[in-house]
């Protein structure tokens, strides 16, 4: 029983994950309306509406996945604090040459 509930937990992480993922790049949502004529016996489509929309990115869900991604200093080998020594001296050098 333990088992089965660990890999719910696990199923439910990787889905909160992408949608996170999802909410953070933004998307295309389609939404279908459809309308239906009932005549007694019989009921029919009459009008169908499919609309696309675009749901831009949320700063909030980038921003709280790139924190979650990013690696604590404390947690980093030697040559990983060395590589993003290295990189954030370059984006200095960029920053101060334009």
């Amino acid at each position: 029983m333990k088992g089965r509930n660990k890999r719910k937990k696990q199923v439910d992480k990787i889905d909160l994950e992408q949608a996170l993922i999802k909410k953070a790049l933004g998307y295309d949502a389609t939404e279908v309306v459809e309308e239906y004529v009932g005549d007694g016996e019989e009921i029919k489509l009459s009008k169908k509406k499919v609309t696309t929309k675009n749901v831009p990115p949320d700063m909030s869900a980038l921003k709280f996945l790139l924190d979650e991604t990013q690696k604590d200093a404390s947690e980093m080998t030697d040559q990983e604090l060395y590589e993003e020594k290295v990189r954030l001296l370059c984006l200095l050098k960029e920053i101060q040459n334009s």
